[in-house]
């Protein structure tokens, strides 16, 4: 029941729940990122803004494209008596892990608007930071609040 009620049960309710993960998640990851590359300050984080259009595409491209590898290896990890709370967070963790790997690259190229040798340079200095910051901020607030506006469309549903 509490699977039901929490996740999307059709093409518009994936939208939705799409929709809230990655404008949540691009608004809070990014300018986090940012700042502790080049300090928070109004202006950083106006210049974050003026890049999230962009980001927020490529993140969307990425969640489709890494959507069917992060469910094998989280269902690689969780075997077949799982509870919803750990399949949620394993699924979580492997979808983060994709997608960090990819845009420790890309969200660099498309943060500075040049693609440089230099975020793969620094990749194994980076990486670490920008998966945990992602992973918490996916596995505490996004996913959650996404999971909530579902169980609020369903509960709406089901009472009306």
């Amino acid at each position: 029941m509490e699977f039901q009620q929490r996740l999307p049960q059709n093409l518009r309710e994936t939208a939705l729940f799409m929709t809230v993960i990655s404008v949540l998640s691009v608004n809070i990851i990014a300018p986090v990122i940012t700042g502790m590359e080049i300090g928070f300050s109004l202006e950083h984080w106006v210049m974050v803004l003026r890049q999230m259009p962009l980001l927020w595409a490529a993140v969307i491209i990425l969640v489709i494209l890494t959507q069917q590898p992060a469910t094998k290896l989280a269902s690689y990890f969780l075997g077949e008596a799982a509870n919803f709370r750990s399949t949620m967070l394993i699924t979580a963790l492997c979808n983060v892990f994709l997608m960090s790997l990819v845009l420790t690259v890309v969200g660099t190229w498309i943060g500075t608007g040049q693609v440089t040798l230099a975020s793969l340079q620094h990749f194994f200095l980076k990486w670490p930071r920008n998966f945990t910051i992602a992973f918490i901020v996916e596995a505490f607030v996004v996913q959650p609040l996404a999971r909530l506006v579902m169980a609020r469309i369903h509960g709406a549903r089901v009472l009306g």
